[in-house]
């Protein structure tokens, strides 16, 4: 359901966040990173993150689950976005970050712990993650989308099934898009040195 969504409202889904200002959000998560980290962006969508954190001049990996979405992050962002899903990463202490920016809240709740522990193994040591969640509490269909909406507890009770992260910030946000008046949960984690 959801994919069909993004495969059929790709350019209308990268025209409405391709330019949305993440400066804030950005600052939060590259302040935790050393000077020529390795990135991943999962989930990258319109490909806006990736671009910007390549511009930074980080090493920058991204993939998404659509390929009308992989399509257009590509063009964007002049980088090999790969066509791949959360439940098929396969790597072991590759990234100093990982960011997941409105992506995870796509996984029903019943499979977020294995895709949370797949991307604590490929987070390196003190390695820093980057996750939001609509706020809320519970799985709900909206539209043709389904989504996992998550406040700070359920963050925390999900973070009890992955050894080894800890919560280093968890703050709300607007949606900085004009169009949208919702608040999202934001969370800055860090994974154990060893």
């Amino acid at each position: 359901m959801t994919f069909h969504y993004y495969q059929n409202h790709a350019q209308d889904f990268f025209d409405g966040t391709v330019n949305v200002d993440m400066t804030p959000l950005y600052e939060a998560f590259t302040q935790h990173l050393p000077h020529v980290a390795r990135v991943l962006d999962a989930g990258c969508g319109s490909g806006r993150d990736a671009k910007a954190f390549h511009e930074m001049g980080y090493q920058v990996d991204a993939f998404d689950a659509s390929s009308a979405m992989v399509e257009l992050a590509r063009q964007h962002t002049g980088l090999p976005v790969k066509l791949t899903t959360f439940s098929e990463i396969d790597c072991k202490a590759q990234y100093d970050g990982i960011w997941c920016c409105a992506s995870l809240l796509h996984v029903p709740s019943s499979e977020l712990p294995a895709v949370m522990q797949k991307l604590a193994d490929a987070l390196k040591p003190s390695g820093v993650w980057y996750v939001s969640f609509k706020y809320g509490n519970g799985e709900r269909v909206q539209g043709e989308r389904r989504f996992t909406d998550l406040d700070e507890e359920g963050l925390r009770v999900l973070l009890r099934a992955v050894p080894g992260i800890e919560i280093s910030l968890l703050w709300a946000t607007q949606d900085n898009r004009p169009d949208r008046d919702e608040t999202w949960l934001n969370g800055i984690l860090r994974k154990n040195a060893a």
